[in-house]
């Protein structure tokens, strides 16, 4: 019996240690990761967390407020200042062409067959995939509100049914204190159909993200009744400004939004719409920061383009369907109700 029991206790003690040994290097890891002199897992950790609705715990845990306020102030984005000048953009009707830049360009301009509206373009890069939707005629885009404006939003699928949209994308962000609102109330100002339907301070980074009534993208720092008076027709309030008048903005680190869902907006110097869509918050694909928002609204010749709400508010219907792949907070493949949204219309 002695002769049985002696490797039975060699095997449990050599699985303790090996089981010590595992844990000690995954600790010692970890240890390094969180804190060790590299700090760019700790920088995405931290911008990645505090973006969030339900996951900032993932920061505060192992950071101080005084650490989590110096990576917040090392990775952000630094906008230009400068307001669009519609004046540079010019839309052109039925553009016809067989000669392409690159095939960013070929990709926009090489319309489906039978869709003179929108086309869609699946993309892809390093952590992320999504969809890039180019709207030929911006005339067809405006805002839209949840019906039930001021007491609870509405998810985006339900939104664009109702309101007859071939496609529709979220829009700008809502009030959500501790995280738990029904998406009912916008933040900042809401324009639609040259009225202003909700107006509270917004002072966070971006401003006025809309349509002038001459259907041209327009980026600007201004009160609804100055949207107004310079002829906005339909906005919402986001941010931050990517690109405005072709100047991208100054993005140090990552921007401070960490790796995400993300949804823009953009246009291009001939008038066409970019709604842009990424996926995320899935192994192997976390989603995207300011810097890949900014390089892909560039490679698609957006001449102004804008941050909108992220994270499980991003959805992207065409024709009916959600075909982009949101993940909540609970891991759970779907949206949250929302306040706004852009629509196109046939």
């Amino acid at each position: 019996m002695k002769k049985e029991k002696q490797p039975m206790k060699k095997w449990k003690k050599r699985f303790l240690t090996i089981i010590l040994i595992l844990f000690i290097v995954g600790g010692s890891s970890g240890l390094f990761l969180l804190y060790g002199p590299w700090h760019g897992f700790r920088d995405w950790l931290i911008t990645t967390a505090m973006t969030t609705l339900n996951h900032q715990w993932l920061a505060t845990m192992f950071y101080s407020d005084e650490t989590i306020a110096e990576v917040l102030g090392n990775n952000t984005v630094i906008e230009s200042g400068e307001d669009t000048n519609t004046d540079e953009v010019e839309i052109v009707s039925n553009l016809n062409t067989t000669q392409y830049a690159n095939e960013y360009e070929k990709a926009i301009l090489q319309k489906d067959a039978g869709n003179n509206l929108y086309k869609v373009i699946k993309i892809s890069g390093k952590g992320y995939t999504g969809h890039l939707v180019a709207v030929y005629d911006p005339s067809k885009i405006s805002v839209c509100t949840t019906k039930y404006l001021g007491t609870k939003g509405q998810y985006i699928i339900d939104m664009a049914k109702e309101n007859n949209a071939v496609v529709a994308i979220n829009g700008g962000g809502f009030v959500d204190p501790n995280y738990n609102s029904l998406g009912g109330v916008p933040q900042g100002t809401v324009i639609k159909n040259g009225k202003i339907v909700s107006n509270r301070t917004f002072k966070k980074t971006g401003g006025i993200i809309g349509f002038t009534k001459d259907n041209k993208l327009i980026l600007a720092r201004m009160t609804a009744n100055e949207a107004i008076k310079n002829g906005v027709r339909d906005a919402v309030s986001f941010g931050p400004f990517l690109i405005v008048n072709g100047k991208a903005s100054f993005i140090k680190g990552n921007g401070g939004w960490g790796e995400a869902p993300r949804t823009a907006i953009g246009q291009r110097k001939d008038g066409i719409v970019l709604f842009l869509v990424i996926d995320g918050r899935m192994v192997g694909r976390p989603g995207a920061d300011m810097v890949d928002l900014t390089e892909i609204m560039q490679k698609y010749g957006a001449y102004n383009a804008a941050n909108l709400d992220g994270g499980t508010s991003c959805g992207l219907v065409v024709n009916g369907q959600l075909i982009n792949d949101p993940v909540n907070g609970n891991g759970k493949h779907k949206t949250r109700m929302i306040a706004t949204g852009f629509i196109v219309k046939k």
